[in-house]
């Protein structure tokens, strides 16, 4: 895309100098979805008291038929007793992640989510990590988005900037924001379009088993229904299997309009952390690690990463 590449062409300030209405439509930041396709869950909590649980797993997706749609191959479950000790160890597990991409591949690839993710990323912003993270190698995407103005309340962009983004030293053109002038389905083309482009830059790789593009990590979190991104239970785009980014009108969570990645692009990814907080989200956990042998697996049961995740 013409104008992405002006963007990551520009020498640009700090994002923490621009305000989210400033933004012109070569800077938007781009949001991405993600959900996996894997056949068991990932996660656990305790019923009786609120957890937070940080899981990282890997899985090989398997998709030959429904019953054998997914296979375990490791899984790392651990489970906090408060918010603020899942926000120490996400911090420290980003930052590790950082340094390994920084040095490996001179760039950092970061898919984040909206609710509750933002809020468990503030350990980041602190010392040791404010200034020992190579900020000016990051380049920051969504996973998904809500197809409204970036001052919006309802604005992913918005709630990352303001509780994380406009807090560390990220140059502004490694922000991907979509195109909120565009309708929802123009802005999935959009931001596709903007990913072929870094692929083509090698800010970000393609995954060898599947030819979608590897992101080095994926921080995501889950809906009390199970929902991934903007791929909701029983909805036909949890199917979707060629599009990179797709969009959505008719979302069961408001807004309607929204843009999202597919289920290839969140299982291509390197690593991947789900970070689910809070008492009403365990019986949804609790369905995803047991031995449930429907064939109608929710979204947070199809996440399956290429990549090992520790």
């Amino acid at each position: 895309m013409a104008e992405c590449a002006l963007s990551l062409a520009s020498s640009s300030p700090v994002l923490s100098r621009i305000s989210p209405t400033r933004f012109s439509p070569i800077r938007r930041p781009i949001l991405l979805t993600s959900s996996f396709v894997a056949g068991k869950p990932l996660f656990c909590s305790h019923p009786h008291r609120r957890n937070s649980v940080l899981s990282t797993n890997s899985w090989r997706s398997q998709c030959r038929t429904k019953a054998s749609m997914a296979e375990r191959v490791s899984a790392k479950v651990e489970v906090y007793d408060s918010e603020e000790e899942l926000a120490v160890a996400l911090a420290k597990y980003t930052a590790d992640l950082s340094e390994k991409f920084c040095k490996e591949r001179d760039a950092f690839t970061v898919v984040v989510s909206g609710g509750s993710l933002i809020k468990s990323l503030r350990k980041l912003v602190e010392p040791p990590y404010i200034d020992s993270i190579d900020w000016s190698k990051w380049h920051v995407f969504w996973v998904d988005e809500r197809v409204v103005p970036k001052d919006h309340p309802d604005s992913n962009y918005l709630l990352a900037y303001d509780g994380f983004l406009s807090k560390i030293p990220i140059p502004a053109g490694h922000v991907y924001a979509i195109n909120d002038a565009l309708s929802a389905e123009a802005a999935a083309d959009d931001y596709e379009t903007c990913l072929r482009h870094l692929v083509k830059s090698k800010i970000l790789d393609i995954s060898k088993e599947s030819g979608f593009p590897k992101f080095d990590v994926m921080l995501l979190g889950m809906g009390p229904d199970g929902h991934i991104a903007s791929l909701f239970p029983g909805h036909p785009l949890v199917h979707e299997k060629e599009k990179w980014v797709t969009f959505i009108k008719d979302s069961p969570k408001p807004p309607p309009n929204r843009i999202t990645f597919t289920f290839p692009v969140i299982n291509s990814s390197a690593n991947i952390a789900l970070a689910i907080v809070g008492a009403g989200k365990a019986d949804v956990v609790h369905k995803s690690l047991g031995d449930d042998k429907s064939s109608d697996l929710l979204p947070v049961q199809m996440v399956s990463p290429e990549g090992e995740l520790v």
